[in-house]
């Protein structure tokens, strides 16, 4: 392909796959035996196809997030393929509906695969078409330590650690007594030791008063963060906690696009910033909440979609982890690799992602 030449939407193609979870996810925010994707192939008109996802948590979003990428995509029809401008245009047509939820996710799905298109026509990974290089991310592994009975957690811990010899691993805390999540961290840092990062994620499962009490007692647990204790969109009460605890607070998964990002950061919710692509705006939105998580000093580690996360974190000044899990692996041809903690993002064009079509079939629905 001429990495000079232009590319013009098509069509855009959308589909639902559902995939069984190696591990349940027990959380506070529900019970997951299965993870649902909507896949998003943009065709153009040389032939080149740029391909995404997006991991929606609902089986039945597919209903409404599938009409809008197509109802996004159709505006653009014929167009060249220009991410910038399509970012600005389709933000612009939000004024009335809102920048959050689904009309932002469904851009997020369409921008992921636009830039994926235009990497492959230029001949690059994805990391070299936004000006960095193709390498490994540190990364941690997010597979397991969940809501779990206690007697389950020291053999996970260990399995999470053995799966790719992970230097990180993360744990959900949050149970009914602080005693049982005391005894949680002590059976796991038994079967890893004390050279392995341990994360944990409260999953916004707290009030403030608990969160104070109970953040305040873990403080001395020697964990890398304390993930989103309280209500995210609350900047106050993160900012207090962020301010109060040694820990550092980590947020920002659910935080929609670099405006609202911005937000966070001048109101000091957190110490540490962690984008979901589905709800930052995608590659587009990525980059432009790393530019101020960069200018503020403030580590950008990402949530879930490793593959165009490992290509992103690449490319971002403060880049601090990948979150790694497995559950897209059936439905990609190639998942990438893990090798001694870190991510292999791979050296060749686009983001990595091609379909295992047998298994994206299998799961279809």
């Amino acid at each position: 392909m001429n990495p000079l030449q232009k590319l013009a939407l098509e069509s855009v193609d959308v589909r639902a796959c559902s995939v069984p979870l190696r591990r349940p996810l027990v959380a506070k925010v529900g019970h997951f035996t299965e993870w649902p994707f909507i896949l998003i192939d943009v065709k153009t008109r040389e032939g080149v196809i740029g391909r995404s996802y997006l991991e929606p948590y609902l089986r039945n979003a597919i209903r409404y997030v599938g009409p809008a990428i197509q109802d996004m995509a159709e505006a653009f029809k014929g167009r060249q393929l220009a991410p910038l401008d399509m970012y600005r245009d389709v933000i612009g047509t939000l004024h009335l509906l809102g920048r959050q939820g689904v009309s932002v996710i469904a851009a997020a799905g369409l921008d992921m695969a636009i830039w994926d298109a235009l990497a492959k026509a230029a001949g690059l990974p994805l990391a070299e078409m936004l000006g960095g290089t193709v390498g490994k991310v540190r990364t941690y592994n997010t597979n397991g330590l969940w809501l779990l009975p206690l007697e389950k957690l020291a053999k996970e811990a260990r399995e999470l650690v053995d799966e790719g010899n992970f230097s990180a691993i993360k744990i959900r805390l949050g149970r009914p007594k602080l005693a049982d999540d005391l005894k949680a961290l002590e059976l796991v840092r038994g079967a890893i030791g004390n050279d392995i990062q341990l994360m944990c994620d409260f999953n916004q499962g707290q009030t403030l008063q608990e969160a104070i009490w109970r953040c305040h007692a873990l403080d001395d647990q020697g964990l890398y963060w304390f993930e989103e204790p309280v209500v995210f969109d609350n900047y106050a009460q993160s900012a207090q906690l962020a301010r109060e605890l040694k820990t550092p607070v980590q947020i920002g998964e659910n935080i929609y696009g670099p405006r609202s990002f911005l937000e966070a950061v001048r109101a000091e919710a957190a110490d540490l910033y962690m984008p979901d692509l589905m709800r930052i705006g995608g590659v587009t939105g990525w980059m432009r909440a790393a530019a101020i998580a960069g200018a503020a000093g403030h580590p950008m580690s990402s949530h879930l979609y490793p593959e165009v996360s490992a290509h992103l974190l690449r490319a971002t000044e403060s880049a601090d982890w990948l979150e790694y899990r497995d559950w897209g692996n059936p439905i990609v041809a190639q998942p990438f690799q893990v090798e001694n903690g870190q991510c292999i993002v791979p050296d060749r064009p686009g983001n990595g992602i091609d379909w295992n079509e047998d298994a994206v079939a299998k799961y279809a629905y």
